[in-house]
Order: C-alpha cells, then sequence, then structure tokens
C-alpha cells in the first residue's frame, strides 16, 4: 500500500465520519465531538506546515464557532497533502522534520530521535483513524450509527473516493 492509497482512505473516512455526525442531531451541539473535529483536522494541517519547514499554525477552535467552520476548514488538507506528497522524492521522504516543540518533546520523552517527512505524513494518517474511533464511540452514546470506516471496509467498497456532505 501506498502513502496516497492511505491517505485516500483517511479523506474518504473523515468523510464518512463527518456524514454521520452532521446527520445526528445530538452530535451537533456536542462539544466533545466538535473539539475531537478540531483537533483531528489540525493535526494535518500542523504536520504539513512543519514537513513544509515552515511554522505550524495552532489555529484554536476558537477560531471555528461553528461545527461547520470546522468542516470548511478541514477539506482542503487533503488535496495539500496529496500535492505535497507527490513533489518529494524517495530520497526526499527521508529528510528530517524540524520538531519546533522539540525541548517539550525531550523532558517528556528523554532522547528524541529525528522525525523523519515520511514519518511526519504517517503520523497525520494513523493519528486519524485513531480519533475517528473516539469520534464514533461517541456518536453511538449520543444515539447515532457510527460509520465503519476501517481500512479493510474501504477495500471491501473497492475503494471508493470520499462522498463529502455538503
Amino acid at each position: 500500500m501506498t502513502y496516497e492509497e492511505l491517505l485516500r482512505h483517511m479523506e474518504w473516512a473523515d468523510a464518512e465520519i463527518w456524514r454521520a455526525v452532521l446527520t445526528t442531531p445530538a452530535a451537533l451541539e456536542d462539544e466533545e465531538i466538535r473539539e475531537r473535529l478540531h483537533h483531528v483536522h489540525l493535526v494535518p494541517w500542523v504536520w504539513l506546515s512543519m514537513c513544509r519547514g515552515e511554522a505550524p499554525v495552532l489555529r484554536p477552535i476558537s477560531d471555528f464557532p461553528q461545527l461547520r467552520d470546522i468542516f470548511s476548514w478541514s477539506r482542503p488538507v487533503y488535496e495539500e497533502l496529496r500535492s505535497y506528497r507527490s513533489g518529494l522524492s524517495e530520497e526526499e521522504l527521508d529528510g528530517e522534520v524540524e520538531m519546533p516543540w522539540r525541548e517539550h518533546l525531550e523532558k517528556r520523552f528523554g532522547t528524541v530521535h529525528p522525525t523523519r517527512q515520511r514519518d511526519g505524513l504517517n503520523q497525520v494518517v494513523l493519528h486519524g483513524q485513531y480519533h475517528r474511533g473516539q469520534i464514533n464511540t461517541r456518536l453511538r452514546a449520543l444515539g447515532g450509527e457510527p460509520p465503519m470506516v476501517d481500512y479493510i471496509a474501504w477495500i471491501w467498497q473497492g475503494r471508493p473516493e470520499p462522498d463529502w456532505v455538503e
């Protein structure tokens, strides 16, 4: 499997999560759902900026008064990630990403080993999968129907393109 496939799955899975959230009335006003969705989409933007060598922009949740504001902000990151990745050679994927909060990480973990471009891009995909599970658990608690967003479910369905709710 390639990073492009993982990214396609991530976008499809996020679209499925958004569809479930936006069609579950209790989820529309739920602060935990709002915070998770903000975090799920903040992480790709932050990693993308770090991989590009830019200072990460940590947009606070207060920048997004409505859930749909998070939805709109989240959508372009997939194309940005695809574009960025397609411009990297295999050699460049092994290039190091500068971690702006390295000192904080060293206090927490001790020695912090270098993070490569490919590590950062993989983190984006894996991190999202972790939090989609949390969102699904919360959706069920709110009476919603959590979508099956496992990678293998995407494969079984023929690798569908994301079906974004508008």
